[in-house]
């Protein structure tokens, strides 16, 4: 039996605001959340909340994905079917969430332990950094492969992924040794000098045994890498394939960042190496990919 995924003991306006804030912005997340916690199932599998959304295995993949790494939801298994479980909590209060995520100034308006309230008089409190920031980078913001910038993206040559990342590893000068498991957050945790400042980055790599477009349900055995990677302690993030990455991809990674920036109250960057880069980079650095 699985348990609780909120803290009974802790604030409860807290637990409100926090669902509430990663809801807010994401009319599927809103969706799916809503699906899960509606009727009397202690748990919806995929296909359950397929047919109540009207979303795509991917999409509710991803948004169930958000919602458990968030701890709104316990992801589970039923006859081995993926399957999202309510917590408790939340479901006492699903109403008041999915009101509040609609507008921030709801969101604002209930006081917490960060935003407190007196009687009486409203006290208004300035946190530090309590925005969300968030950056968008390309493989042009690195020091290390500005190289690939004066060379266009010729080359033909097609790298497995362990030689990729043994050459970006070269590239940062890591000697570290990185070894795959079913269960890592990320394929390569490092130090990189992005946007002219050395920042802690967790990469995500595509070999060539991925074919077509990448899709977040191609990104982890359940779709859900982009999830595991950010939850490295990093600073900066990025998604790696040797073809065409799909829009829905950089769009989980822009959400992920935000509730991370959220969370420890720091910018966050994230962003991908496509095909086109990936091209950049070998032609630029060929002894470091083992191309000569």
């Amino acid at each position: 039996m699985p348990t609780s995924v909120t803290d009974v003991r802790s604030n409860r306006n807290d637990q409100i605001v926090h669902a509430a804030t990663v809801l807010k912005g994401s009319e599927r997340r809103q969706r799916v959340f809503a699906a899960i916690y509606r009727g009397k199932k202690k748990a919806k599998t995929v296909p359950d909340l397929i047919k109540a959304t009207g979303y795509s295995h991917v999409v509710v993949l991803q948004m169930g994905g958000q919602l458990d790494s968030q701890q709104l939801v316990h992801q589970t298994k039923i006859d081995g079917l993926t399957a999202y479980e309510k917590d408790r909590f939340y479901a006492a209060h699903k109403a008041k969430i999915l009101q509040l995520a609609k507008s921030q100034k709801k969101i604002e308006s209930i006081p917490t332990k960060v935003r407190p309230r007196t009687s009486g008089q409203t006290v208004t409190f300035k946190l530090p950094r309590s925005r969300i920031q968030v950056t968008e980078i390309g493989f042009e913001d690195f020091s290390e492969f500005r190289k690939a910038l004066r060379v266009k993206p010729g080359s033909n040559h097609i790298v497995s992924e362990t030689v990729f990342k043994n050459g970006i590893k070269r590239l940062l000068a890591d000697s570290g040794t990185f070894k795959d498991w079913g269960g890592e957050p990320n394929d390569l945790f490092t130090r990189a000098r992005i946007k002219g400042k050395r920042r802690t980055v967790a990469f995500a790599f595509k070999g060539p045994g991925t074919k077509g477009i990448l899709t977040p349900g191609k990104l982890g055995k359940n779709g859900d890498q982009i999830q595991r990677l950010f939850k490295s302690p990093a600073e900066a993030f990025v998604v790696q394939y040797h073809g065409q990455i799909a829009e829905s991809v950089l769009e989980q990674m822009q959400s992920e960042a935000m509730l991370k920036s959220y969370k420890d109250e720091k910018r966050i960057y994230f962003g991908l190496i496509n095909g086109d880069a990936t091209k950049r980079l070998l032609a630029a650095y060929p002894s470091a990919f083992g191309l000569i």
